[in-house]
């Protein structure tokens, strides 16, 4: 298909044409590019395809600033200006919730942007590959490939091919200076990179995470056990970068580079982070989960808060907690805040953060969201006047949504990191609850993710000359 144009940027980063009525999926363009497409796929009512050509660029469209954008498949919408950026991600949420879940948009919000649209991120997580990517070429080159061991990204849907990165534009430094010393130093010493098709040698995977204080904390997963190298390599990132408060290593054997279920062990410093906001202190551990973007999650959480509509005599269920923060946050304007979240070291990180920040009112729990938020589960801990829910990108299990249902809490909001999953798990709700408000918010710049803060509230429902709450 030639000359055909891009007309929007949909769901999951797929551009959007329309070809004799049909509609074609594909990426790595933008609305108003004109484009020839190789299709791959065809189906009745969609086809999906490859750019082959670029004949006319769209007139928004701008330089990628990364240099490894044509491969890494992190930062897809460079190219596009960020307030394009921000447009089409609200229209995204609009469409998802309109389209699947059928929802009525009473107040919607503009899309909270970023302030920060580069180096962002306070967490980052790099491979060890003795197989790096090739570049077409140096295939084509015929020429003998010695330097095949690299640190960085995988590229996308290769989990055994690994893209060298020098400069990433998404972690502020010394991210990128550790990256590459430590690159440096394991090539000198000769240190064993991972071989992923066969899982044999040293090195596995570096995370890099950092908080708003410039503190830095390295998580190096080593698959063997060599305590020579493991300490050089340890001392020689402790030695060359005093940024690094909590130095952690984990030996991790298994065949995926999951570390939830593995022990960490400190090196030196200390075992965690401290993030601040508004006051509070919160911990962060090798395993706990913390929005990647600090200072955008201070606006998410605002939004969250303002949304519950807390007065001080409310019961409030934060599920998916997290380390709580959330929870934490809030605490201080409820009665009584319950937790409850999957992974138990994020749940005792949850509880040292209500302790250190001298918070009394809060309980977490740990464990699967379906087997603990029953029925006795909520006569026992008190009825929830608000739920805040932040689950993964899956959505909600249906039991889930039933024993919320069943709970009947006055007011939910649904903060999600998929609007698509959070719009079926609307429609689920929706002969007892109404959508309220609507607030976008950009966690990822350069990328088509967006969050999503829904307010829903109780129907009311009547009955003749009375007027009473489902």
């Amino acid at each position: 298909m030639q000359n055909v144009e891009i007309i929007d940027a949909g769901a999951e980063g797929k551009a959007v044409a329309r070809v004799e009525g049909v509609v074609v999926f594909t990426t790595n363009v933008i609305p108003g590019d004109m484009v020839d497409i190789q299709v791959t796929k065809k189906r009745e009512k969609y086809m999906e395809g490859n750019v082959v050509a670029i004949r006319t660029p769209s007139p928004d469209r701008v330089e990628a600033f990364c240099e490894h954008f044509d491969l890494c498949g992190g930062c897809k919408w460079q190219f596009l200006p960020y307030e394009k950026q921000l447009y089409y991600k609200q229209k995204q949420v609009v469409d998802q919730l309109t389209r699947i879940g059928k929802v009525n948009i009473p107040k919607l919000y503009p899309i909270k942007g970023s302030d920060r649209t580069t180096f962002y991120r306070n967490k980052l997580e790099f491979t060890f590959s003795n197989r790096r990517w090739l570049s077409l070429e140096e295939i084509r080159s015929g020429k003998e490939i010695s330097d095949q061991d690299v640190l960085g990204f995988h590229i996308p849907g290769m989990f055994d091919k690994v893209m060298d990165i020098r400069k990433c534009w998404l972690q502020p430094e010394p991210s990128n200076e550790i990256r590459n010393a430590v690159r440096k130093y394991a090539l000198a010493n000769k240190l064993p990179f991972f071989d992923l098709r066969n899982k044999s040698g040293l090195l596995r995977t570096m995370t890099v995470r950092s908080n708003e204080k410039g503190e830095v904390m390295v998580i190096v997963v080593f698959y063997a056990d060599d305590k020579v190298a493991r300490e050089g390599l340890l001392n020689f990132i402790a030695d060359s970068f005093p940024q690094v408060i909590s130095l952690l290593y984990v030996i991790n054997e298994k065949g995926n580079d999951t570390i939830t279920d593995q022990e960490v062990v400190t090196f030196k410093g200390k075992d965690h982070l401290v993030e601040e906001m508004e006051g509070l202190k919160f911990i962060i551990g090798a395993k706990s989960f913390y929005q990647t973007n600090s200072t955008q999650a201070y606006e998410l959480y605002k939004i969250t808060r303002t949304m519950a509509g807390l007065t001080g005599s409310e019961t409030v269920y934060d599920l998916y907690t997290g380390t709580g923060t959330i929870a934490n946050f809030v605490a201080k304007r409820a009665k009584k805040v319950i937790g409850i979240e999957y992974v138990p070291e994020a749940i005792a990180d949850a509880k040292i953060n209500s302790a250190n920040n001298e918070i009394d009112n809060t309980r977490f729990f740990a464990g699967d969201m379906k087997d603990i938020l029953t029925a006795a589960f909520i006569e026992e801990n008190g009825h929830p006047d608000v739920i805040i829910t932040d689950p993964p990108r899956a959505g909600m299990d249906a039991k889930v949504v039933e024993v919320i249902l069943a709970a009947s809490p006055e007011r939910i909001v649904y903060v999600s990191c998929n609007p698509a999953t959070q719009a079926r798990d609307l429609q689920l709700m929706q002969n007892q609850y109404e959508v309220k408000e609507v607030h976008p918010v950009d966690m990822f710049p350069h990328t088509h993710h967006v969050e999503n803060v829904v307010l829903l509230e109780k129907k009311i429902r009547q009955f003749d000359d009375s007027t009473i709450r489902q």
